[in-house]
């Protein structure tokens, strides 16, 4: 029997369309701007984008749009993030392409600011997924440790004939509930037999003259 060598791959996030822009070097401690790399009408590159997640992490991959032709791709680690926003626009990204050990990064627009909202979703969603892979599970500080055995259960139930009384601080009686609640509440209280409610909403109906 022929072992499966292909391996499942899970779409996170796809585009139908997307551009691609050659990008000026970053200038020292500033950050990448769209309005610098020329004609946004004239991209170096047009189409399909998707953002594939395997066992060994995730990629990105610029596509031909009809014949699935890999122009290029791009590794995507989230300790060390190979696409970052620029700083004037929220449609247009940076990002670091690899092949055979060249490096390189190119500019990446969207014709809608949903497309690059769900875009940073995905990718959200997967680091958040990577890093809870990594972390080991924490206990809750507040319950019991699980490290120690369960101590015995105590009976805390009145047995027959076993009576309690609660002591108020201050108090040589029992508490009075006019003189917790004021004097005007205390006095609707003793006629009503209770705390008094609100009167209902009115009603709908027609009353009478």
């Amino acid at each position: 029997m022929d072992s499966i060598t292909d391996e499942i791959e899970s779409i996170l996030y796809i585009c139908r369309e997307v551009s691609v822009f050659k990008i000026p070097p970053l200038k020292a401690n500033e950050g990448h701007r769209a309005t610098e790399w020329g004609d946004l009408g004239q991209p170096l590159w047009k189409g399909r984008l998707r953002v594939i997640e395997k066992s060994q992490g995730a990629t990105l991959q610029f596509e031909d749009a009809q014949t699935g032709e890999l122009f290029a791709k791009a590794e995507y680690d989230p300790a060390r993030p190979s696409v970052e926003g620029v700083l004037d626009s929220s449609r247009y990204f940076v990002v670091r392409v690899e092949d055979a050990g060249k490096r390189a990064y190119i500019g990446m627009g969207f014709a809608e600011r949903t497309d690059s909202f769900d875009f940073n979703v995905a990718l959200q969603d997967y680091t958040k997924r990577s890093r809870a892979k990594l972390e080991p599970t924490s206990s809750d500080p507040s319950g019991p440790s699980p490290h120690l055995p369960p101590g015995p259960k105590q009976d805390f139930s009145l047995k027959d004939g076993q009576t309690f009384s609660i002591a108020i601080p201050g108090r040589n009686k029992p508490s009075d509930v006019g003189s917790l609640l004021g004097g005007g509440v205390a006095a609707q209280q003793s006629s009503s037999g209770g705390i008094p409610l609100l009167p209902p909403p009115p009603s709908s109906s027609k009353r009478r003259p």
